[in-house]
């Protein structure tokens, strides 16, 4: 069995902000699997659907994003799932707007939620998909950043990315992080030249056109 979790902060007045993309991930999961709603327990929202064939069960933690890992380590411990068999999605500063980035292991990176999810977990060895939500303006304060909402012009853009990220967590599940990594740990110029240079192959007779 996997374990998918979303980081965010539970409550209406966070939902849009950077800092919950993870949830809108989980929730791009659970409505593409038709699970049934998500229920509390444990401190977070959690639910089992089928994806890819594998069992999963996704989790929204319900404990501020600083301790989310508290909920993370009791749902883990209670359906015995190793820290290997655990992707957790959350938002990253680091990272360009809309970029994604696959792993497992390491460090924190100065985010909270995955912060905790190590010291509770006990390990850091779960995977992570990474979302890119970019840095404020020079001079701008980072907590405040993150707990504000998208803007106009990302959101436009935003249900297309959460729909990618949610692609990334199958591909894992379907072929394992080697093969995501190599799909999805791509610039998107990187990905719009690999497409230029497939349209410029030229077509055979007899090729559809």
């Amino acid at each position: 069995m996997w374990l998918v979790v979303g980081l965010g902060n539970p409550g209406r007045e966070y939902a849009g902000n950077r800092h919950n993309v993870g949830f809108e991930v989980v929730a791009e999961l659970a409505a593409r699997a038709k699970a049934p709603p998500l229920r509390e327990k444990f401190g977070a929202e959690i639910g089992e659907a089928t994806i890819r064939g594998d069992r999963v069960l996704l989790c929204k933690p319900m404990e501020f994003m600083n301790v989310s890992g508290q909920s993370v380590a009791r749902v883990a411990k209670f359906w015995k799932i190793a820290p290997e068999s655990i992707i957790v999605v959350h938002d990253d500063l680091d990272l360009p707007f809309g970029r994604l980035k696959l792993g497992a292991g390491g460090g924190h990176g100065g985010q909270n939620g995955v912060r905790s999810v190590i010291a509770d977990l006990g390990s850091a060895d779960f995977l992570r998909v990474r979302f890119g939500i970019g840095r404020p303006a020079p001079g701008g304060d980072a907590a405040n950043y993150v707990l504000s909402d998208f803007s106009r012009a990302e959101q436009k853009e935003l249900p297309e990315l959460r729909s990618v990220a949610a692609d990334a967590v199958e591909e894992i599940l379907a072929n394992g992080l080697p093969a995501a990594m190599n799909r999805f740990n791509v610039k998107k110029n990187e990905k719009n030249e690999k497409s230029q240079k497939k349209s410029d192959k030229p077509v055979r007779s007899g090729d559809a056109q």
